[in-house]
């Protein structure tokens, strides 16, 4: 049964700098485990994945959580376009998709030189278009892989899909900056996070160690309008644009993603195993 929650406190670990404390309020429970939370700043309004359930959720600000969409094929990373346009990773059919504002579901990548992805995961859209994401394996995933690499990928608004990056360990979350020049990508075995540079056409290069040494497993990554980098890991790390950790935000559950939302974009969604979090600042 899903059931939204009263509000609570929870400290943070102070780092060089205090950023406060912030106010947790759970939005909802009762999940199996939550996934790839994204807010369409178009509509305003939130999505996130069950992905064991094969379902998506949208929620809207004080209401309760819907089902937006049924076999989803195992849904794991969203994000939307400046149109409000759904992408979504799907780690059973391992293909990434598009949903238009009617409903209807486009497929953007299924293969890689005519093998197929192996379970993309993290996904972000720039303003311009372009489309990024990360394609691991975890777990029963790996046997069925087909690729002997673990990639980085860029969809172009227009031509073909370009691989940025492979390894033999796993990228996990990817974000860009607010400005859209660096894009990062998170590394599960490696417990770091690595930064690109992008071109005006989306192209990546100079790639290089922006966060190492990260407590726990590196899953999700969102950045605020200043260039904050918020690193799942163990609970959720908040670092610099030049990659120094300012503060700790300890939680209980285990994370699998976070997301910057609402009209002021001040609120960061959170998903942990079987629930929805959101966290406000209690100071401006």
């Amino acid at each position: 049964m899903i059931r939204r929650a009263p509000a609570f406190f929870f400290a943070l670990l102070l780092g060089a700098q205090q950023l406060g404390v912030f106010k947790f309020q759970q939005l909802a429970k009762g999940y199996r485990f939550t996934e790839g939370p994204a807010w369409n700043a178009k509509d305003q309004y939130l999505v996130f994945s069950d992905t064991p359930n094969d379902r998506i959720y949208k929620w809207v600000p004080g209401s309760d959580p819907v089902v937006l969409r049924e076999d989803a094929h195992g849904p794991a990373g969203n994000a939307f376009d400046t149109q409000g346009r759904l992408y979504t990773c799907e780690t059973r059919t391992r293909r990434v998709t598009r949903t238009d504002r009617n409903g209807k579901i486009e497929v953007l990548a299924d293969n890689w030189e005519g093998k197929r992805l192996n379970s993309p995961t993290g996904i972000v859209v720039a303003r311009n278009g372009s489309v990024y994401f990360t394609d691991p394996a975890f777990g029963s995933q790996s046997d069925r892989r087909e690729l002997d690499f673990h990639g980085v990928y860029h969809i172009p608004p227009k031509g073909p899909m370009t691989l940025i990056a492979k390894y033999q360990t796993r990228p996990h979350g990817i974000a860009l900056s607010p400005n859209g020049r660096t894009l990062y990508v998170s590394n599960a075995d490696e417990h770091n996070v690595r930064a690109f540079d992008l071109d005006r056409n989306g192209g990546a290069s100079n790639e290089r160690v922006l966060i190492a040494g990260i407590e726990g497993v590196p899953g999700g990554i969102a950045v605020d309008e200043k260039g904050m980098l918020y690193v799942v890991g163990s609970g959720i790390g908040i670092y610099t644009p030049e990659g120094k950790r300012v503060q700790l935000m300890e939680i209980s559950e285990r994370v699998s993603a976070c997301a910057l939302g609402e009209a002021d974009m001040k609120s960061l969604i959170i998903t942990a195993r079987g629930n929805v979090f959101r966290a406000r600042p209690d100071t401006p």
